[in-house]
């Protein structure tokens, strides 16, 4: 409690969400008044779950957030029954979740003085954009919603309008790197991590526990070099890559398994004959992995477009015999043939990048890669 009296939610509360100063600060003032509806928009890695956790925790606490009381305890776990998650049920947030929101909005909270209703995957929600926008619109007093998006698409723009909206950028490399190195990992692996994971936070903590990480980064900066114009070496270079994304699953899977574990005994002590929204979680993990190797995949493009303007830096004699820069000397292309064809290299990893984005068929856009970049020379 402070000197006026108002009980101020505990930063113990925020602890797991790294690198997001201006978002925990925008919360914990919300905390002590809050308003109907809060949109998180930032990619999952990023915090918006673990600050959804540590919000609800504030908001349901009847001390306002002490963060160690029972009530804190299993909202920061994910158990309070006042704290629910509504995920989709299919691709797309539809109009049936839409319309399950409306009877949970009504729900009178089990425990405490409020509920807090957690809407996943709102940019998946076009169709369903105008239910959602009226249940948002009219919620009971009781009923807090917080609303997770990666994005916010142009058919969204009127439910943003209705919330406070709070941004998750990506975590800066030299925070997650600190992050990582505070948690034991080696400051040099540290920051190699902290480049490939992309300002997403979940990630980088998986690929600390992956020993064969550097190995699949070695393995995209060999493409460049292995590339002999057959048709059979894309088609190699593809399996192996493939297969090394799909190990690298392994950490991910092992953390999925270990809480359906968890859950299935807590269910088995509760006296339950099985685990209560079990499928719900399991579609869950299955999204998490598929978004997991597709990050995997850009990631290694990303290795692979480095390499190719590392090379492109060198047919453009970047440095000169002389050591002077290119921008003094008025960058003196060595060999311009070359250098042609490693930034045509670049443009093609980054349509490859653009179809990850479309769901292509990973093996096909692969083979496709590396047989247009075996034609330019490798």
């Amino acid at each position: 409690m402070t000197g006026d009296g108002v009980e101020r939610p505990s930063r113990s509360l925020f602890d797991a969400v790294v690198g997001q100063d201006r978002a925990v600060e925008s919360l914990r003032a919300a905390a002590r008044n809050p308003v109907h509806a809060y949109l998180f928009v930032g990619q999952p890695g990023a915090g918006p779950r673990a600050a959804t956790r540590a919000f609800a925790a504030a908001l349901l606490c009847p001390d306002g957030g002490c963060g160690e009381c029972r009530t804190c305890r299993r909202a920061l776990a994910g158990t309070h029954p006042d704290l629910v998650v509504v995920e989709r049920t299919g691709a797309a947030l539809d109009v049936d979740d839409a319309r399950r929101l409306v009877t949970l909005a009504l729900r009178r909270p089990l425990e405490a003085a409020r509920q807090v209703l957690v809407v996943t995957d709102v940019h998946l929600a076009e169709r369903s954009a105008p239910a959602l926008l009226k249940t948002v619109e009219e919620p009971p007093l009781s009923t807090v919603f917080v609303l997770l998006a990666d994005d916010v698409p142009p058919e969204l723009s009127t439910v943003a309008s209705r919330c406070v909206e709070v941004p998750f950028p990506p975590v800066a490399s030299p925070v997650i790197a600190e992050w990582l190195a505070s948690r034991g990992t080696d400051a040099e692996r540290a920051r190699s991590i902290a480049e490939g994971s992309a300002g997403d936070l979940d990630r980088a903590r998986l690929l600390a526990e992956d020993p064969s990480y550097a190995e699949r980064l070695a393995l995209w900066r060999s493409v460049p070099g292995r590339l002999d114009g057959h048709g059979a070496t894309a088609g190699t270079l593809t399996r192996e890559l493939l297969a090394a994304t799909e190990a690298a699953l392994a950490p991910l899977r092992a953390e999925h398994a270990a809480a359906l574990e968890a859950m299935e005994a807590d269910a088995k002590a509760m006296g339950e004959r099985g685990v209560p929204g079990r499928k719900d979680v399991v579609d869950r993990q299955h999204r998490e992995e598929r978004r997991w190797r597709t990050d995997e995949l850009r990631t290694g493009l990303g290795v692979l477009a480095r390499a190719y303007r590392d090379r492109l830096a060198d047919a453009l004699g970047a440095g000169g015999a002389d050591g002077g820069s290119s921008a003094t000397r008025g960058m003196v292309v060595s060999r311009p043939d070359e250098a042609r064809g490693h930034a045509q290299a670049v443009a093609l990893v980054g349509e490859a990048v653009a179809g990850l984005k479309r769901n292509a068929q990973e093996t096909l856009l692969l083979e496709a890669l590396f047989v247009r970049l075996a034609r330019l020379g490798g």
